[in-house]
């Protein structure tokens, strides 16, 4: 499911967001300010930021042009500031839409669903990767003809991670701390242990998808084109 850091120095804010996107079944990701949306934003892939514009530290003008430079990704402004200046400086910047408070928070769903729906981010449990489907609720992968089978729980992961942003490198570190978590204290390597285990499992379907090795970098997963 979609991955959405919102970003506030208003805490009663954040928890209302969190709350009715959670319900939803999207993760959320709180940042107090936009330095420290930007420190995060750098290293780690998300689907959509929601973001203030007053905050300490960085506001949201320059956060939203920060972002900007990363490439296309969703954002959505909820500000108190809603004169027709504010909302074109925004729109100037980059962001896709914009909220002003007090909001409905039924709206902001509305719009947050719009914007992923815009940006074609599949906010299902299960992707397909050429004919086969990974199914993120029961860890399983169905086949062509219909049967299922269920892998290992980081194989799992760490194919569906991919395999939802196809196309999007991943270097060791960012998939350690995704999958392993933050935490973890083993070798590595275990990433390439993985990923070679799923080249093998996967073989017969190389030519509908793959991954592929980055050298010095990391991995990415590509689809076939044809």
């Amino acid at each position: 499911m979609p991955k959405i850091v919102v970003v506030d120095d208003d805490a009663h804010i954040r928890e209302l967001v969190k709350l009715y996107l959670s319900d939803e079944g999207y993760t959320i990701i709180e940042k107090a300010n936009g330095e420290e949306a930007l420190q995060y934003l750098e290293n780690h892939v998300v689907d959509l930021v929601i973001m203030d514009i007053m905050m300490p530290k960085m506001d949201g003008w320059d956060l939203c042009a920060n972002l900007r430079e990363f490439g296309e990704m969703p954002i959505l402004m909820i500000t108190a500031k809603g004169a027709a200046t504010d909302r074109i400086k925004g729109f100037k910047l980059g962001t896709d839409d914009y909220l002003v408070k007090p909001f409905d928070p039924v709206e902001l769903v509305l719009r947050v669903k719009a914007l992923l729906k815009r940006y074609k981010i599949s906010t299902s449990s299960m992707i397909t990767l050429g004919s086969i489907a990974l199914d993120q609720k029961n860890y399983s992968v169905i086949y062509p003809d219909g049967k299922k089978a269920t892998l290992p729980m980081k194989e799992f992961d760490l194919l569906y991670k991919m395999g939802s942003y196809a196309g999007q490198l991943f270097t060791r570190d960012s998939l350690i701390e995704q999958i392993w978590g933050m935490d973890y204290q083993g070798d590595d390597r275990t990433v390439d242990v993985h990923i070679k285990r799923l080249r093998e499992r996967f073989s017969t379907y190389e030519s509908e998808f793959r991954i592929v090795t980055i050298r010095g970098l990391g991995y990415r997963l590509e689809l076939s084109r044809d």
